[in-house]
């Protein structure tokens, strides 16, 4: 199982990307950054991603980090993912049904962790945290905070949906912990993707909060995102944020994923 996957992590504070935008590909996915400008006060990037896809048992699961106050609490997730590397790559090596039954246990697991819970009350800061699986027809997603997903399809965007997640402040991991609760807090479902090219796409919020608001609604990403290949788009969105000054550093993460089995469509049509 382990050749057949390809795998991707980075965190800001090992490269910042700081007035600089980079767009680059593993495999079929494509990895948008963009460190925020120094004009603005800019200085640093406490962001961060992983990626691990298997083309072969046709599956692609991306994390994505927004961290604060220092990428400590980044590197820390990004750390314990490593670590448990095995036991998460074991689940999504089941079938659909069992992976997707089977996987919101095991991440319940890696962050409740008591090794990794003590290592968060060392850390400076907390990061928001967003995990999203492709796998079938299915996308599973499982949310810690304020980062957000959404799935562009013309069927969707036709009646007005593009978000997956619904953004949630005053959640986070590390320093601050919603697992150190007694009743953790998170969000997570699973949403059908629809017939033909599906293209999910996930960001930090310095697309959304950039100054003038160029992309604060999933309708004016997706105008953006549809009429293009994803590393042009991908760059056309940094761009813009970056010529409108934004100071937060952005993260994205896109694919393309075509679905050619049945899906489930009105009994009336």
């Amino acid at each position: 199982m382990q050749n057949s996957i390809s795998e991707f992590s980075w965190v800001g504070s090992k490269t910042n990307f700081v007035d600089t935008i980079n767009v680059s590909k593993i495999n079929h996915i494509s990895i948008g950054r963009f460190g925020g400008n120094s004009t603005a006060g800019q200085f640093k990037n406490e962001d961060g991603c992983l990626v691990w896809l298997n083309e072969k048992e046709s599956w692609e699961f991306a994390v994505i980090l927004d961290a604060h106050n220092s990428a400590q609490s980044a590197e820390l997730v990004l750390e314990q993912f490593s670590k448990w590397k095995e036991d998460i790559q074991q689940v999504l090596s089941l079938s659909n049904d069992q992976t997707l039954k089977r996987l919101l246990g095991a991440l319940l697991n890696l962050f409740e962790e008591e090794t990794f819970l003590s290592n968060c009350k060392k850390v400076q800061g907390e990061t928001a945290c967003l995990i999203v699986l492709r796998k079938g027809k299915y996308v599973w997603w499982f949310s810690i905070g304020d980062c957000l997903s959404f799935v562009f399809h013309s069927e969707l965007a036709n009646l007005g949906q593009y978000q997956i997640n619904q953004r949630q402040f005053f959640e986070w991991i590390g320093q601050v912990n919603t697992f150190d609760q007694v009743v953790p807090c998170y969000s997570s479902g699973v949403r059908e993707l629809r017939n033909g090219i599906n293209r999910i796409f996930l960001t930090t919020d310095g697309l959304i909060e950039c100054p003038n608001e160029p992309f604060s609604s999933g309708k004016e990403i997706y105008k953006v995102m549809c009429n293009q290949n994803i590393n042009e788009g991908i760059e056309e969105l940094l761009q813009s944020i970056k010529f409108n000054n934004v100071r937060d550093s952005t993260t994205i993460i896109s694919w393309d994923i075509n679905i050619t089995e049945g899906v489930t469509i009105p009994s009336d049509v």
